[in-house]
């Protein structure tokens, strides 16, 4: 049996026989033993004396009750008091009243998960849940009313429970319950919408296989139709589109730079998003610049938090968190991250160095001859976020947000000349900055205003050295960015909700190469954009029915044209637990990346963003249309959607063509079909899931021949698959990613053709041959303590590709150094990569 049957073997094991775990009948247990398993539960420590305690044998509580409740059940049952000092509880008798027992409870949620901040009233008392979802009420109160604006309101009689906490669990409330398909979809805090799109929510985040933190952009790509051909957190591909078709956007800015590492970790800092949601299809009106997916960041509350922080590391970097409470109507969040690799180096960092530095200028210095050449790299990166929120009476917020992202490299090479020691020294630097300023008004109950102001600035620039800086190629890519939108909502009642808005937007890029004693080669394009949205959404509480529908009308000042995109998205519930969707949009895009030579940015980030200006590069425009069904009962989770989608009007250039196409410029088109299947089931504790794709992509170019071959990014089959189990403050996953390998353009021969007194290699047919697949196994585990009740310590272990396969995820040939033999060139993946993190939460 291979390794890699040997692990589908122990993944199909554990979706058969977890559901048999942990099951046992309950029988009396001693008192002591029940308190040694509370100690190892929950992290505290017991001072009691033999003699109140040994004689007491009673059932045990469930593992996943409070410790609160847990304490009080054992109070009810033995009569013996405590008291709790941080990690220290102290047992001891005292006298109670006869017939007394404490009362308490325990609010969750329709999967057993604690609800927070739930308002508990009886009387004239009220109170909140804390995060453990306990609380405790007077012995002769027999009704409580219990409220959370996320579940339905209930009414609760108490019942004799012989000593035990009450378990209270919620409903959804059913605005809720018409938004969700499923409240956990891969994990914990992601979930899936009635509109077909997804939302993440990283606070509650769960864990997935190879992360430790709520990474949302590595997260995402475990979704079906959704991939990274090359690993990396800035080539996603979402249903056959390029990286640069999908929209990213923090409070309304749109961002150009999505990475750290150049690409192997995100620039988007869990700490503070709130809530991210990622469209696939039926896009809401309100997205545009995009002809693939759109993903919007929003670290926008809506009430004004306690004061809380944090501070964590893992092998690359350390980040802060803080979130202060200024007044009772104002937050400060900040956040900020910086990586220590220009300092320490650890395993993590020298896999990843390795990963994206080869076949780059920079690994081609490191494997020079080690004698007369003398390299050495310096690498790092932070990011912040800042925000602060003013709440002004009770119907307006005031939120001013600021990010920054930024990447530096810097490399110097020495080698021996006649003359003695020459040097070289080049650096890339990759930085984004943006602001905004937004105010939203709740007016009443049926209507809303939101407005909003952003700016933002990106650049990358590349400085490729010769010795004794004799030649310099200084290359640099920039864009300003900003503008200003204003929407309302109107809530017409309980069944229609109708928005209109507008948007403008302004873009400025410019490219330039200036190389020593040369001219400067520079370009500058910009574009006006007007948007008018309009956008009607249909969701009756008592209907099978949900639709929404949208219009977006795209002006173009400099083009003097319109772009009509309509947006619609229908569900219907067939049946309990069955529901069909249907999904389409039409959308555009004005903003590429393109490659120009694969050396350009050191060859490391080697696509520059340009503009369409409706000559080289025209307006791109897609069309998509996809429908599907799900169910979901009894802890199953089974969907299957279907697509078909075309994009016109993408450049050669934006496809990082590495064959006979590479400095060849053209406009085409690409086509892609396929099927995306998804099947989860939750076993207690243990979640298993398996996800399949397909896509069948096809690019046409007319001035190619052939003008008809398969797509630089289509990938056949993708198959994920991982068994993660939750069990109180324990989180460990297993998994792996399975696709098929990219395809590549073989040489006709193994030596090159004279073509105008060149050298050239003569290739096959287009993308007519595949690499290896690509197969990865992941694990992750995290554990968190509670240090006292204000502070927690969580931390977490995580290994990519567990096995060590040595994948290959791209080839591409060159003419060698003597021009007489044709090489090939292979990039291979991450081996296997540690990496450790903890985190103190106060």
């Amino acid at each position: 049996m291979t390794r890699d049957t040997g692990y589908l073997f122990l993944i199909l094991s554990l979706f058969f026989f977890a559901p048999g775990y942990g099951q046992a009948e309950k029988k009396p247990v001693p008192l002591k033993d029940i308190l040694t398993t509370i100690e190892k539960q929950h992290h505290v420590k017991f001072n009691y004396l033999e003699e109140d305690v040994f004689q007491h044998v009673i059932i045990a509580p469930e593992a996943r009750v409070p410790l609160n409740a847990k304490l009080t059940y054992i109070t009810n049952c033995t009569k013996l008091s405590f008291k709790q000092s941080g990690i220290y509880i102290v047992l001891y008798t005292a006298r109670v009243k006869e017939g007394y027992e404490r009362q308490c409870a325990y609010i969750t949620d329709e999967n057993g998960n604690p609800v927070e901040d739930a308002i508990i009233q009886y009387g004239t008392t009220k109170l909140n849940t804390g995060n453990d979802g306990y609380f405790e009420f007077p012995p002769d109160v027999t009704t409580l009313f219990i409220e959370h604006m996320a579940y339905q309101p209930l009414q609760w009689q108490k019942t004799n429970t012989h000593g035990d906490c009450a378990e209270i669990r919620l409903s959804l409330n059913v605005n809720q319950l018409q938004e969700v398909v499923t409240e956990r979809f891969l994990a914990t805090g992601i979930t899936k919408l009635k509109d077909g799109s997804y939302n993440i929510k990283p606070a509650k985040f769960g864990i997935l296989p190879g992360l430790t933190e709520a990474d949302v952009l590595q997260a995402m790509q475990q979704l079906p139709g959704i991939n990274s051909v090359d690993e990396t957190v800035s080539n996603i591909t979402v249903r056959g589109g390029t990286h640069d078709q999908n929209l990213f956007t923090w409070n309304g800015i749109r961002l150009f730079q999505t990475g750290h590492f150049f690409g192997l970790i995100s620039a988007l800092n869990p700490n503070l998003a709130h809530d991210i949601k990622i469209s696939k299809n039926g896009t809401s009106a309100f997205y545009g610049e995009s002809v693939s997916s759109a993903v919007d960041i929003s670290s926008h509350p809506v009430e004004i938090g306690d004061t809380r922080g944090s501070i964590g590391t893992n092998m690359i970097g350390v980040d802060a968190y803080t979130r202060i409470k200024t007044s009772e109507n104002a937050n400060l969040e900040l956040s900020a991250r910086r990586s220590f690799t220009d300092v320490l180096e650890f395993p993590t960092y020298t896999e990843y160095s390795n990963r994206i530095f080869q076949n780059t200028v920079v690994s081609d210095i490191d494997t020079g001859d080690k004698l007369y050449n003398q390299s050495d790299k310096e690498f790092y990166f932070y990011d912040f976020t800042a925000q602060y929120h003013q709440k002004i009476g009770i119907k307006h917020h005031l939120y001013i947000d600021a990010i920054g992202i930024y990447n530096k490299l810097d490399f110097i090479q020495s080698t021996y000349m006649p003359y003695g020691v020459a040097i070289r020294s080049s650096d890339l630097k990759q930085q984004t900055l943006g602001s905004t300023v937004s105010w939203h008004t709740n007016w009443n109950s049926n209507h809303a205003t939101e407005a909003s102001v952003y700016i933002s600035d990106y650049y990358v620039n590349g400085l490729n050295s010769g010795f004794d800086n004799s030649q310099a190629l200084l290359q640099r890519n920039k864009i300003n960015n900003g503008g200003f939108s204003l929407n309302h909502t109107y809530r017409l009642n309980d069944s229609f909700l109708l928005k209109g808005g507008y948007q403008y937007s302004a873009i400025e890029i410019t490219n330039s190469d200036q190389q020593t004693l040369q001219t400067t080669l520079s370009t500058t394009d910009a574009l006006y954009t007007h948007a008018a949205i309009a956008e009607g959404e249909y969701k009756p509480v008592e209907s099978r029915f949900y639709v929404k529908a949208g219009l977006r009308l795209n002006y173009i000042e400099q083009f003097r044209s319109l772009y009509l995109e309509p947006r619609a998205v229908v569900a219907y519930k067939v049946a309990p637990g069955w529901q069909l969707d249907f999904q389409a949009e039409r959308k555009s895009q004005t903003a590429t990346q393109v490659v120009a030579l694969q050396e350009d940015f050191l060859g490391i980030e080697n696509r520059r963003w340009a503009l369409a200006n409706n000559r080289s590069i025209p307006v791109q425009r897609s069309s998509q249309i996809s429908g599907g069904v799900s169910f979901k009962q009894n802890g199953w989770l089974i969907t299957l959607d279907n697509f078909y989608k075309k994009v016109n009007g993408i450049t050669s250039l934006s496809q990082a063509f590495n064959n006979q196409f590479e400095s060849v410029a053209a406009i085409g088109s690409y086509e892609v079909y396929g099927s995306e299947f998804l099947v989860q089931k939750q076993f207690r504790h243990f979640y298993v899931w398996l996800s399949y794709a397909y896509n069948h992509n096809n690019y046409r170019f007319n001035s190619f021949t052939p003008s008809t071959f398969n797509s630089n990014f289509e990938l056949p089959y993708t198959i994920n698959n991982a068994v993660t189990y939750e069990y109180n403050n324990l989180k460990i996953a297993l998994g792996s990613k399975f696709f098929s390998g990219r395809p590549y353009t073989r040489p006709l021969t193994t030596v090159p053709v004279e073509e105008n007194g060149q050298p050239q290699i003569a290739y096959d047919y287009p993308n007519g041959r595949r690499i290896s697949s690509y197969l990865q196994v992941n694990f992750s585990a995290s554990y968190s303590i509670a240090l006292s009740k204000k502070i927690n310590l969580q931390a977490g272990v995580s290994v990519l590709n567990l096995m060590n396969r040595r994948n290959i995820i791209n080839r591409f040939y060159r003419i060698n150094d003597t021009g007489e033999s044709i090489e090939v060139v292979n990039t291979y993946g991450l081996y296997r990569t540690p990496n450790a993190m903890v985190k103190i939460s106060f």
